[in-house]
């Protein structure tokens, strides 16, 4: 059975990853982007993905995307909760606008988006909600207020979500990158990557491709019993 998956954030770093595999795995994709339409529309010419403008932290629009993507491809079974921003600062220098844009896009995403396919996917039998939370929602991370509490939070609405729907066959699990080789990570000044790079056991960087190999293993058929769990993976950095 062919199953549609929904990737949000799907055009670039990690998201781009996790859509191509999906792809290559044999779902149909959906990938939704926000920012940078040149490179969302390439990715789309390259890998035949079809692609879908909207912002994840307004109810509405994630409301009328997701109506038009079952539309367009069909039921989503698979949502891939990826989108998510940074606007760090210390908090006694943080601002209201750099909290709550970072709470919004990155935690308020999770309701925004899960909201709108959870009752396809309970009244069908079948879903596969993966979140993409970080390391820094784990144990913090100085200048990161918001973005730390976002991805904690991120860990709670696993917990409770994959309670809910357990006994449909809606499973609901979270990812837990540590750094990753993308643009957002490569903004970082090469004095703080080295030490970074330096905390991390294995010695490198993770890939889009690692943190895109565990969510296909999540939302197979076959990962059933698997729900409301937190898989690490970021090269021993921080082990719970």
């Amino acid at each position: 059975m062919h199953r549609t998956a929904l990737v949000t954030g799907g055009t670039r770093g990690i998201g781009k990853a996790i859509s191509l595999t999906l792809q290559a795995a044999g779902y149909r994709v959906a990938a939704v982007y926000h920012n940078n339409t040149e490179a969302a529309q390439a990715f789309s010419e390259e890998s035949a993905i079809q692609i879908f403008h909207w912002d994840v932290a307004d109810f509405e629009a994630c409301r009328i995307g997701v109506a038009q993507i079952e539309h367009d491809i069909g039921p989503v079974d698979i949502l891939i909760n990826n989108a998510g921003i940074t606007s760090d600062a210390v908090l006694h220098r943080m601002t209201q606008e750099q909290w709550w844009s970072v709470i919004h896009t990155n935690l308020g995403s999770m309701f925004n988006m899960s909201r709108h396919v959870i009752e396809g996917m309970r009244e069908r039998g079948f879903g596969r909600i993966v979140n993409i939370s970080s390391v820094n929602g784990e144990k913090g991370q100085l200048g990161q207020t918001n973005y730390a509490a976002a991805k904690a939070g991120i860990l709670g609405f696993t917990k409770a979500l994959a309670l809910e729907g357990a006994r449909k066959n809606v499973t609901v699990n979270a990812i837990a990158p540590g750094y990753c080789d993308t643009d957002m990570v490569a903004a970082v000044s090469p004095e703080i990557m080295q030490s970074i790079v330096a905390s991390i056991p294995v010695g490198r960087l993770g890939t889009p491709a690692d943190i895109a190999r565990m969510v296909t293993f999540l939302v197979a058929e076959d990962a059933g019993f698997i729900t409301g769990a937190t898989f690490d993976v970021n090269g021993g950095q921080f082990m719970d």
